[in-house]
């Protein structure tokens, strides 16, 4: 059921009640009580069964689905508090063992931007992972060897993550739109020995020239024995030359071979993620073969409710965490759906029309994507056949209410998802429940496993809005930070604020209704103690139709100074003067007087990391006086000298920030 007209907090869908007792949450569920637990109904009831018993929870995901441990059944975890809690110690697996072993039809569907379109059997890509594993290990790779890859979100991202996995080396990937330096700072730190490259891409109908940015990493890289060259993907751009022994990709895997999958520690090392590096050299991130196996697994059955033969359509950039979940899909034995190039090129339609092309069940997009189909007229639902849509999952940024409605009036009676987690644990904190209703505004409920509460700056559960903090441990938090060989960094990231909780960074609300992300900690505007989050500023300011996006930042200057600009984009053909009146009334009506900003001043865009978030913390720290090249990597950041036009517009005068 769909009520388009219903307000922020409202609800807009409720689950058909037959298609809900069909869903992978329910079915666990019959499969916990099958077990011998007096479980109520209801996704809460199994929610807070999940965190009271955790051990229970996460053996019986285990079993659910399907997943194999070698070594001696012993104790889920060691017993020891966060950070050092491991799961499952003395058991053995392979994660890439788990996603191909006994699989069968197609796995990946490859869509290019031309929308020439290609699939890959399980057969397939099989043959090809085992030949590139016996090529990695006839190049001398060992386990905890590091591979790392320059690709887009093609198959050959997915055979080589699978590859390395399969041998026990540690995986890396940057995507290929990322700067040489980018790369440098986060592949120098792994000292890789292998790189599995492509020298081009296509991008918004153009092939990307990337050879002379390939060869500076390699230059820089003197722990490069082999180069892998993946050819192709922008016809235009052959492989170049290099001092450093290359062969080619089609070498590789021409000749497919049955995978030998290494048998490895629950807690080995599977890949490294690294941070955004807008604040510094980036954080190599390092989750295990078991805990990042077990959170994509209840990230993708329950708080996605994907199934086997669902088409899981992705857009992804290989460096966006959201990747790993895409490639994981083939896991539940659903059908990996990558696409290739801009996905909004020529227009936002183009998703919508893959979406239709290859009858995706599930799509994943970023809440930025939602919005800008909302400044446009698509109306997906209606241009496109949408009939094998199910569910749209929504993350990357919070999600408007408005957002949430124009998908409703738009697309149609789907489950909307809309959730929220990081790359630090690999999934979702916060997500989907497929029984509940969803309400305007709103995230569902906290992910089966996870202990999240709301707390203030005491350490006691906030009343209202609160620090983000998990009080339980999760088998998919970080192993430890890649260098950090004292665990300084790590405990500093998540530990220092409540010892032995885990502090995100996120600035929430939890109540009845359900979740609320409302931006992170760091970037809270705090005008004359009262809190509240740049998610509430941009939920007014960007649904106006003179506002194409928005950054808001609220800085201490001085010793009780507080400032507190609004950078706008405007939509084609705004004046300025009547973008201040409607962002002006907009506060006014939906917030408070007392946040309309200091100064509204008009950019040409809005910074993002590559991954799309909004760049509110370098930009703080610009206003705050801190330097550019201390501010920021330009490599990490979608328009580099963008920044710059930032940093001419928030320079300090005399102690003050610039008036625009």
């Amino acid at each position: 059921m769909v009520d388009v007209s219903a307000a922020e907090g409202e609800v807009i869908w409720r689950p058909d009640p037959d298609s809900a007792s069909q869903t992978q949450t329910e079915r666990f569920a019959a499969f916990v009580r099958e077990s011998g637990v007096a479980l109520a109904e209801g996704y809460q009831a199994l929610w807070e069964w999940s965190v009271e018993t955790p051990d229970a929870f996460w053996a019986a995901l285990v079993e659910f689905a399907g997943v194999q441990l070698g070594g001696e059944p012993g104790p889920v975890r060691n017993g020891e508090p966060m950070p050092e809690t491991r799961w499952f110690p003395g058991r053995t697996l392979n994660f890439a063992r788990h996603l191909l072993d006994g699989r069968s039809g197609t796995a990946l569907i490859a869509v290019a931007e031309d929308g020439v379109t290609a699939e890959v059997t399980f057969d397939e890509l099989r043959g090809q992972v085992g030949a590139l594993a016996a090529q990695l290990r006839a190049l001398g790779v060992a386990p905890g060897d590091r591979v790392v890859a320059v690709l887009p979100n093609v198959p050959a991202a997915v055979v080589a993550l699978l590859a390395t996995a399969a041998i026990g080396a540690v995986w890396s990937v940057c995507s290929p739109e990322f700067g040489p330096g980018a790369m440098v700072s986060r592949f120098q730190q792994l000292e890789p020995k292998v790189l599995i490259a492509a020298p081009g891409y296509r991008l918004a109908g153009s092939d990307r020239d990337r050879r002379s940015e390939i060869s500076e990493v390699i230059d820089e890289l003197p722990t490069i024995e082999q180069v892998i060259w993946v050819t192709g993907h922008a016809p235009g751009v052959p492989a170049p030359g290099t001092h450093v022994p290359a062969i080619a990709w089609d070498e590789v895997v021409h000749r497919p071979k049955d995978p030998v999958y290494l048998d490895v520690d629950f807690s080995h090392p599977l890949w490294v993620l690294f941070s955004s590096g807008t604040t510094g050299i980036p954080k190599g991130i390092v989750h295990g073969h078991g805990g990042a196996l077990l959170e994509e697994l209840q990230l993708l059955l329950f708080g996605g409710d994907v199934r086997e033969g669902d088409r899981y359509l992705g857009v992804a950039s290989t460096s966006w965490v959201v990747w790993n979940t895409l490639a994981s899909a083939i896991g539940v034995g659903a059908v990996a759906v990558l696409v290739d190039g801009n996905p909004t090129f020529p227009s936002v339609d183009r998703v919508w029309e893959v979406t239709a092309q290859t009858h995706a069940a599930v799509i994943g997009v970023g809440a930025g994507f939602i919005h800008a189909c909302a400044k446009t007229d698509s109306v997906p639902g209606r241009d496109h056949d949408l009939s094998a849509l199910r569910e749209i999952q929504v993350t990357g940024s919070p999600l408007s209410a408005d957002g949430f409605r124009w998908v409703y009036r738009n697309v149609g009676d789907v489950w909307l998802v809309s959730m929220s987690g990081g790359t630090d644990i690999v999934g979702c904190f916060v997500g989907g429940a497929p029984t509940d209703p969803v309400r305007v505004g709103y995230i569902q409920a906290p992910a089966l496993g996870v202990k999240v509460e709301a707390w203030d700056e005491n350490g006691r559960p906030a009343a209202g809005k609160g620090e983000l903090v998990v009080t339980e441990p999760m088998p998919s938090m970080p192993l430890y930070f890649w260098g950090d060989d004292d665990g300084a960094r790590y405990r500093s990231s998540y530990f220092e604020t409540y010892p032995g909780v885990w502090r995100h960074g996120d600035f929430i609300e939890i109540s009845d209704k359900g979740i609320q992300v409302l931006g992170r900690s760091d970037s809270t505007l705090n005008r004359n103690g009262i809190r509240l989050g740049s998610a509430d500023i941009y939920s007014v300011v960007e649904a106006l139709p003179e506002i194409a996006e928005a950054l808001v930042v609220g800085a201490e200057i001085g010793a009780e100074g507080y400032y507190m600009p609004l950078f706008v984009k405007l939509t084609e053909g705004t004046a300025e003067e009547a973008a201040r009146s409607a962002v002006a009334a907009a506060i006014r009506k939906n917030l408070s007087a007392r946040y309309l900003p200091d100064d509204l001043i008009v950019m040409r865009a809005i910074p993002h990391t590559r991954t799309g978030k909004k760049l509110e913390v370098p930009v703080k720290r610009l206003i705050q006086g801190a330097s550019l090249a201390d501010v920021v990597d330009p490599g990490a950041v979608d328009d580099p000298a963008l920044l710059e036009e930032y940093a001419a517009a928030v320079q300090l005068r005399g102690g003050e920030p610039a008036r625009r």
